[in-house]
C-alpha cells in the first residue's frame, strides 16, 4: 500500500502562483511514477502532469505546459507541482496519484494504483 497526502491548495488571483505537495508513505519503493490530475465541477478528471521516479522523465498536458512544473524529492518521498500564471480555468480539485507499474501510459488515470484525497485550487478572475 502507498498513502498519498496532498497539501498547498488555496485561493489565488489570476496570474498568481501556488505550489502543491504530495507526500508519499508506505511501500514507496514500489512506485515508478507519480502524477497530478485535476477535476473541475461537472467535468471528468483530467491529466495535468507526471514524473518518473527513476530517470525523472516528465509529461505535461498542453494546457499547462510552460506554466506548471513537476518535481520530486526522492529522499523525502515527496512530489511537487509549481503552478505559475494561474488562470480561472485551472480551478479544480487536484489529486496526486502513484503508479507501481514500470510501463503504463502516464497520462491515463486508470494506470494509477493509489490516489490522494485531493486539494482544492481556486483561481479568481
Amino acid at each position: 500500500q502507498v498513502q498519498l497526502v496532498e497539501s498547498g491548495g488555496g485561493l489565488v488571483q489570476a496570474g498568481g502562483s501556488l505550489r502543491l505537495s504530495c507526500a508519499a508513505s508506505g511501500r514507496t519503493f514500489s512506485v515508478y511514477a507519480t502524477g497530478w490530475f485535476r477535476q473541475a465541477p461537472g467535468k471528468e478528471r483530467e491529466f495535468v502532469t507526471a514524473i518518473a521516479w527513476f530517470g525523472g522523465v516528465t509529461y505535461y498536458a498542453d494546457s499547462v505546459k510552460g506554466r506548471f512544473t513537476i518535481s520530486r524529492d526522492n529522499a523525502k518521498n515527496t512530489m511537487y507541482l509549481q503552478m505559475n500564471n494561474l488562470k480561472p480555468e485551472d480551478t479544480a480539485v487536484y489529486y496526486c496519484a502513484a503508479d507501481i507499474s514500470p510501463s503504463h501510459n502516464r497520462r491515463v488515470a486508470g494506470a494509477y494504483d493509489y490516489w490522494g484525497q485531493g486539494t482544492q485550487v481556486t483561481v479568481s478572475s
